[in-house]
């Protein structure tokens, strides 16, 4: 158990009886917890596994190899269109959860051995439908769109989930203004911004402790 999960826990306004259960049940397997991009992360020799986190209407459990579990009980759902090896499973209730608990231990078992087998997700080569907000922000701004098709398309593919993740304009407007910097820098969503993290290029958190 790790006490920064704790933490965010005992914080929540809402699911957190379902996160709760979902904890207990991760933590009879050799999984790590943390907390990566602000909510739990499950690991394994280093590898994110699993995570889960709240939404308005449900408390998911994501698996981030899910494209690859056998998933024999048709619960895995696709968090977005453009979404290569993720897959969900949402919970409304604990009474949900309970009665799926053997299934859903059978899940992050398989997923666990997909780590100990070293597979790796195949991304297909789907042309990505950005936001009009972005379009809009690359007419402005030319290096803006050059910095933009610079990156990665692994890169370019986070942001345009993250971007489009937003439901209202506004929002969508917000998040593009908060990373343009960090695009124009030609670093990723997930990409360390200080220089510190252990696990270079990735933001792992482990400048927070070097900094301490």
């Amino acid at each position: 158990m790790n006490i920064k999960v704790d933490y965010f826990i005992s914080n929540l306004k809402t699911w957190k009886a379902e996160m709760e259960a979902l904890r207990s049940i991760l933590l009879e397997f050799q999984l790590i917890e943390d907390i990566k991009w602000g909510i739990p992360c499950y690991t394994f020799e280093n590898r994110n596994v699993i995570i889960i986190h709240g939404f308005k209407e449900y408390c998911g459990l994501s698996f981030f190899k899910g494209s690859l579990l056998k998933d024999v009980k048709g619960l895995l759902v696709k968090p977005g269109e453009n979404t290569q090896g993720g897959r969900l499973i949402k919970f409304k209730s604990v009474q949900e959860i309970n009665k799926l608990k053997t299934t859903i231990k059978s899940y992050i078992k398989e997923a666990i051995e997909i780590e100990k087998l070293g597979l790796k997700i195949v991304p297909t080569n789907i042309e990505l439908v950005l936001p009009e907000e972005l379009m809009n922000q690359f007419k402005k701004n030319a290096r803006f769109k050059k910095a933009f098709n610079g990156l990665t398309p692994g890169r370019q593919r986070a942001y345009n989930l993250f971007f489009t993740a937003a439901k209202h304009t506004a929002t969508r407007v917000t998040r593009i203004e908060k990373y343009k910097k960090q695009i124009l820098d030609g670093k990723g969503i997930n990409d360390c911004t200080c220089g510190l993290s252990l696990k270079m290029p990735y933001c792992d958190g482990s400048h927070k402790q070097l900094t301490k």
